[in-house]
């Protein structure tokens, strides 16, 4: 009896076009990968590095129906300058207050207390966002 073989011999006809096409899939997809890593990692890098004030509110009390007094930390280089931006709104949504607060302590982190006067009751008071201020001379 003759034995039957099922397909053919390993390795006598190289490489099938399935084969071929899975090894350019993964290399394709590798190159790719590494890609997307790196301009995610880039962008994370030039967006931490362009920020030269970042803060926070660490408390907030609506003191009366027309005043808000926020405790503010902001984290800059000791030489930086620059003006954070803090709202309130009521109830409804409605923005009750805004107050630019400029930042010009000589101090790598400055802790501050700030009065936000209102227009009624406000129900939060948020940080909208710090920003480095121009320093032009004239």
């Amino acid at each position: 009896m003759a034995a039957v073989r099922e397909g053919l011999p390993e390795g006598r006809y190289g490489r099938s076009a399935d084969e071929r096409a899975d090894r350019k899939l993964k290399i394709i997809g590798s190159v790719l990968g590494v890609a997307l890593l790196g301009v995610i990692g880039w962008a994370g890098v030039s967006y931490i590095s362009g920020q030269e004030l970042s803060g926070r509110i660490i408390t907030w009390d609506a003191v009366s129906d027309h005043a808000v007094k926020v405790h503010l930390e902001v984290v800059k280089g000791k030489d930086d300058k620059g003006v954070c931006t803090l709202r309130s709104q009521a109830v409804d949504g409605s923005e009750v207050g805004r107050k630019d607060v400029t930042i010009d302590q000589r101090s790598g982190q400055v802790d501050t207390e700030v009065t936000l006067r209102t227009t009624k009751r406000a129900t939060n008071a948020v940080l909208v966002g710090c920003t480095a201020a121009s320093s032009g001379n004239g």
